[in-house]
């Protein structure tokens, strides 16, 4: 497979690669545990992410509550009174403290998937009783935007170096109706513009250094368009929105559909960086430690990468809760654990991840090497800051492949990950032709 490297162009500085916190870090309450998990994320042995979303709880109202699984009822910081009680979620905020003290974090977002339950029709976190009903109160939105910016602004005060503050998570969605699983709230597109404008004016009414980043909308097209011309209209939202995130959901199996939202996004969203903030497989069909889940990732890493234009792409839950076993289990996570943390296991997705953020550095170039998939095998090429290039191949077929840059080289570093290896390394001399294993995901740099 000849590769074009000479004339490859630039598609964007990459800012990086993160995940969210949501649900399982306030249920890691031994330190060993705590520390270990750490490392494996943000650690520099581990994947080295620099983009930590913490989940900013809408609480509940005891004997009011319609979520089932108690990991995904999350604690408020935020009495019924309005006052605070910042002890809470203490096991989450430990996390992150320890994954901060890493180094590595450059990016971290307080973000919401429901205000608090206070302000809410319902007075559910969970979503209107009906699907598609916006759950917050019209008569509360410069209330949710006061109680998010106090929050941030008290952690930054603690010396959290909350960069980001995203009030909204998939507006879109149905959130609520008769089945509810997790926090969630519906805004139709006006009310979208109306919460970050309320969230905005709180901000510059404090004079506050910190940024609004959204809306996320929950999949590349559907709305995602409409948000940014709404947004866009608005002064005041413009002047604190510094990234424009949305979500990589529903478009797994249509490169075209990614290519075409890359195009609109470099006609239309020139001053804001734009970041692919949250994917996993919906549905997912492969368990944990099968090496076809990690080949899915890490194609559709690549896909919002290059096709896309994301500058930064960031994992959902980090760890999902397991099933009976590991070998059953069909987490969406990069690791997978019971409910008490007693165990945890990495999953085959983690390393479809460490294959970029543990070989593409902030501040890398993605570059256009003109090539879609060919009988399974993905090519994504970046350029790193000491001039050497790096490959991602995903070959997701049984067949061996054979890349051939069109640049000479004297050595390449080739690691692979397989149904059998994780992340094995070596180091090709004074060969031309760099071979992929069937079934694989490999990172090639040379230079």
């Amino acid at each position: 497979m000849k590769i074009n490297l000479t004339g490859a162009k630039k598609i964007k500085e990459i800012k990086g690669f993160g995940g969210s916190a949501c649900w399982w870090s306030p249920n890691v309450k031994d330190d060993k545990t705590a520390n270990e998990i750490a490392e494996l994320f943000y650690g520099n042995s581990g994947l080295k992410l620099n983009i930590y979303r913490y989940n900013v709880g809408g609480g509940f109202e005891e004997g009011n509550v319609r979520v089932d699984n108690p990991w995904r009822v999350v604690e408020s910081f935020m009495n019924e009174d309005g006052s605070y009680d910042f002890s809470r979620d203490k096991y989450a905020i430990k996390m992150m403290k320890k994954c901060l003290d890493l180094g590595n974090i450059d990016t971290l977002i307080f973000f919401v998937n429901s205000p608090h339950y206070s302000h809410l029709v319902t007075r559910q976190a969970s979503g209107g009783f009906t699907p598609h009903f916006s759950n917050l109160r019209r008569d509360c939105y410069e209330k949710f935007a006061k109680y998010i910016v106090d929050i941030a602004e008290h952690f930054v005060k603690e010396g959290y170096p909350v960069k980001y503050i995203s009030p909204i998570n998939e507006p879109q969605w149905k959130w609520g109706g008769e089945y509810v699983w997790q926090e969630g709230c519906h805004y139709e597109p006006e009310e979208v513009r109306d919460c970050l404008l309320a969230v905005a004016t709180e901000l510059d009414k404090r004079k506050s250094t910190l940024r609004l980043y959204g809306p996320e909308s929950g999949c590349i097209e559907e709305f995602t368009k409409e948000y940014y011309a709404l947004l866009s209209a608005e002064p005041l939202i413009m002047k604190y929105l510094d990234v424009f995130a949305y979500h990589s959901y529903h478009s797994d199996n249509d490169a075209e559909r990614k290519k075409q939202f890359g195009k609109w996004a470099k006609r239309n969203i020139k001053d804001l960086r734009l970041d692919m903030s949250e994917w996993c497989e919906l549905p997912c069909r492969h368990v944990a430690n099968d090496i076809e889940g990690a080949l899915i990732a890490g194609r559709i890493i690549g896909e919002d990468l290059i096709y896309s234009g994301a500058e930064s792409w960031t994992a959902w839950v980090l760890i999902n809760q397991m099933g009976e076993s590991f070998e059953n289990s069909y987490s969406d996570g990069l690791m997978c654990a019971s409910d008490d943390f007693s165990e945890y296991h990495i999953e085959k997705r983690y390393y479809a991840l460490a294959h970029y953020s543990k070989f593409i550095p902030v501040g890398s170039t993605s570059i256009d090497i003109n090539y879609s998939t060919q009988r399974g095998l993905s090519l994504f090429a970046f350029r790193l800051a000491d001039k050497s290039t790096a490959i991602i191949a995903v070959n997701n077929s049984k067949a061996r492949r054979v890349l051939e840059p069109d640049i000479s080289f004297q050595s390449a570093r080739l690691v692979t990950t397989t149904q059998e290896k994780a992340l094995d390394e070596r180091i090709l001399f004074g060969e031309k032709k760099i071979p992929i294993l069937p079934m694989s995901i490999s990172t090639v740099i040379i230079k």
